[in-house]
C-alpha cells in the first residue's frame, strides 16, 4: 500500500539528511482495507510502515487467508477456476478514499507467478485487476477485484481413474462380445462391477463438492 500525507513532511537537510523513517501501523492513519471473499485466515504481525520526507507511506504486510470460490467442475479433470479476491473498504465512501492500482496486471503476473512456488494440482494461469464503485445505502465504495485463472493439472486423474475406467469397460466390451460361456461372462462382469464402484469411490472422494452440476466423469 503507498498513500501520501501532506501533513507529514520535512526537509532531510534540516534533519541530519534523515529521509525517510519506520513508525508503527498506529502512529498516523493508514487505510482500512477488508477482503470480502475471506472466511479464515492469519492477521500479519508486520505492523509498521516506511514514512518518506515527502509525506509518502509505505506498507507492505503479508496476509495469509482462506478465500471462498465457487467452482465450475463440469469438465473436471480438464477444468479452469476462476476466483475473485476483492479488497474494499467501507468505512470511506469513494469521495474520501479512493483505490487505485501502482502496477499493470501484466507486471501484477509475473510478480504472481515468481511467488507461485508450489508444484502441486493447480497452476496459476491469468490474472486481471477490476476498479470500480460499490453502491450501498445510496452511497459509492473504491472496490479493487483481482480475478485469478487457475488451471488443474490433470495428469494424476488421468492415471488414476480415466484409464482405468476406459481399460474396464473395454475389457466388459471384449468378453460381452468373445467366445467365453456364459457362467464365465457372468463372472467376469461381477468383477468388473466391483472394480467400477471402488473407482466411483476414490471417484467421489476426489471430485469437490460445490458446484452446481457434476462433473462429466462423475456422470
Amino acid at each position: 500500500q503507498e498513500w501520501q500525507n501532506p501533513f507529514a513532511t520535512w526537509d532531510p537537510r534540516d534533519f541530519c539528511n534523515i529521509s525517510e523513517i519506520v513508525l508503527p501501523m498506529d502512529t498516523y492513519w493508514s487505510p482500512p482495507i477488508f477482503i470480502l471473499e475471506r472466511v479464515n485466515g492469519q492477521n500479519p504481525e508486520l505492523n509498521y510502515m516506511v514514512l518518506m520526507h515527502n509525506g509518502s507511506f509505505n506498507s507492505t504486510r503479508p496476509f495469509q487467508v482462506t478465500l471462498t470460490c465457487s467452482l465450475i467442475i463440469l469438465k473436471f479433470p480438464f477444468d479452469t477456476q476462476m476466483c475473485n479476491l476483492s479488497i474494499a473498504s467501507f468505512l470511506y465512501p469513494v469521495t474520501d478514499f479512493v483505490m487505485k492500482m501502482r502496477r499493470t496486471p501484466a507486471e501484477m503476473m509475473k510478480d504472481s507467478q515468481s511467488f507461485f512456488l508450489t508444484d502441486g494440482e493447480w497452476k496459476f494461469t491469468n490474472l486481471s485487476i477490476i476498479e470500480y464503485t460499490e453502491i450501498m445505502d445510496d452511497k459509492g465504495f473504491s472496490v479493487v477485484t483481482y480475478v485469478i485463472s487457475m488451471e488443474r493439472r490433470p495428469t494424476l486423474y488421468i492415471l488414476n481413474l480415466i484409464l482405468p475406467t476406459c481399460a474396464l469397460y473395454l475389457l466388459d466390451m471384449a468378453v460381452l462380445f468373445g467366445p467365453s460361456s456364459l457362467e464365465e461372462k457372468i463372472n467376469f462382469q461381477i468383477a468388473i462391477i466391483l472394480g467400477s464402484s471402488m473407482l466411483a469411490v476414490i471417484l467421489n472422494n476426489s471430485l469437490p463438492t460445490s458446484s452446481n452440476k457434476p462433473p462429466i466423469i462423475g456422470t
